[in-house]
């Protein structure tokens, strides 16, 4: 840098870059890390309120069940009475893979045996799991992405939970 930078207070023009102001002398730095300047940067934020009733006993997507509320992001519902639905709105979808097509074709003009690569299958699920809950008047629901065909029978193994605790 040759040129006078224009950051740099004082008539006089100073040459290369400019020096960060001097610390106070109670605000010296430490070994490593300078000790944060007060009122510098973002302000600090207040802790986020953590729900009443201990530690999750269950959660489903964003629905989380903590003692006898239901936490989600719309707010908390109670736990008794509440009324848990799901539904499948995935699906299997089984093809041929590009790979496959190009083998048979390869291997039929070579040696007759290339149509045993059509036999060749992929599997994949796709689509999501809704999960509603409904309790106090309040309503909230959840999409779930729906990983294989053993997706759906796990959430309904904790709905069943989630019910089995509504109803006590």
């Amino acid at each position: 840098m040759t040129e006078p930078t224009a950051y740099q207070g004082g008539g006089e023009s100073q040459w290369g870059p400019g020096h960060p102001p001097a610390q106070p002398p109670a605000v010296q730095p430490g070994y490593g890390y300078p000790a944060p300047v007060q009122g510098y940067g973002f302000p600090e934020q207040p802790a986020a309120p953590v729900p009443a009733g201990g530690t999750p006993m269950l959660a489903i997507g964003d629905i989380t069940v903590m003692g006898e509320q239901i936490v989600t992001p719309s707010g908390t519902l109670p736990l008794r009475g509440a009324m848990w639905n799901a539904t499948d709105m995935s699906h299997t979808e089984e093809k041929i893979p590009t790979h496959a097509v190009v083998l048979a074709i390869i291997f039929f003009l070579f040696c007759l045996l290339g149509l045993f690569f059509l036999l060749m299958k992929e599997k994949r699920t796709v689509g999501y799991i809704q999960v509603t809950v409904t309790s106090g008047g309040r309503h909230h629901s959840t999409m779930i992405p729906a990983h294989g065909p053993q997706t759906f029978p796990a959430i309904m193994g904790q709905i069943n939970y989630a019910r089995s605790l509504s109803h006590v």
